[in-house]
């Protein structure tokens, strides 16, 4: 009988972390593949530009469509940290980020496929009769994301470290209280590291930004995140009463304790 319990604990651990992988790798790729698209905030909502003065500059909350799903990845990240801890993490990170590559791989190598000549010609004029290519409509979207595909990976990967360590040492401090602010905290600092360094890797270095470039974009990025991580933290804590309801109080605690006790360190 206890082997039965053993065992059905064990599958629904398995099936929880499969489907929070699932719907992390879906988040972060997808964020990848419409990153390339540029949408007005303002717009959107209904608003006016902000016109923010940043350093001298006047920007406006002009973002990736990507913008969008990163803030449910990092929560994601902050769920399977608090019951997988730091390998948890670690491993469907490293994992996300292979996929991601193989995926603009697979992505840079079809834009260099010859097009079909009927494929051309069925969509040779758009819908207002003007001249239309759409092999190289197809080509200039996917190919600008493999412009910041390297500096996109190296901070998706320094964010994952830093938000699992901030998470698990707010934890220490804070014990199973205050979910938010563990949460929210630790998606704040990794937020932080991945706005800028994913500016500063690719346009600072590859595409000759300025400094001052990279700290105003960084900021309306961030402040962007930062709000949609905040204004997402009750989905956290449905996502954290679902979970107990479905492993059992008991097991629920358990694993949120394993996971703390197994992620003192950074790496």
């Amino acid at each position: 009988m206890k082997s039965i319990v053993t065992e059905e604990r064990a599958n629904k651990r398995n099936q929880l972390f499969i489907f929070l992988s699932g719907f992390f790798v879906t988040n972060a790729l997808v964020a990848e593949m419409v990153g390339t698209k540029i949408f007005s905030a303002e717009g959107t909502l209904g608003l006016n530009p902000v016109h923010l003065n940043i350093f001298g500059s006047i920007l406006d909350f002009n973002l990736t469509a990507g913008t969008v799903l990163w803030p449910f990845v990092f929560i994601s990240t902050d769920i399977i940290n608090e019951y997988f801890g730091k390998a948890g993490v670690r491993k469907i990170s490293v994992f996300t980020a292979g996929l991601i590559a193989y995926a603009f791989t697979i992505i840079g190598l079809s834009t260099l496929l010859s097009p079909a000549p009927f494929w051309l010609q069925n969509y040779s004029v758009d819908r207002d009769g003007n001249p239309f290519n759409i092999d190289l409509a197809f080509n200039t979207v996917f190919r600008q994301g493999m412009n910041i595909i390297v500096a996109s990976l190296v901070a998706f990967i320094l964010g994952q470290l830093i938000d699992v360590y901030i998470f698990q040492r707010l934890r220490k401090s804070t014990g199973s209280k205050m979910l938010w602010l563990r949460a929210t905290g630790s998606t704040m600092v990794s937020q932080l590291i991945d706005s800028f360094v994913v500016l500063f890797i690719a346009f600072y270095i590859q595409a000759n930004w300025t400094l001052l470039q990279v700290v105003q974009v960084g900021i309306i990025n961030y402040i962007a995140k930062g709000l949609l991580a905040i204004l997402l933290t009750p989905l956290l804590y449905f996502a954290h009463s679902a979970i107990d309801k479905y492993l059992g109080k008991e097991e629920s605690e358990k694993m949120i304790e394993e996971a703390a006790n197994s992620s003192e360190k950074l790496f």
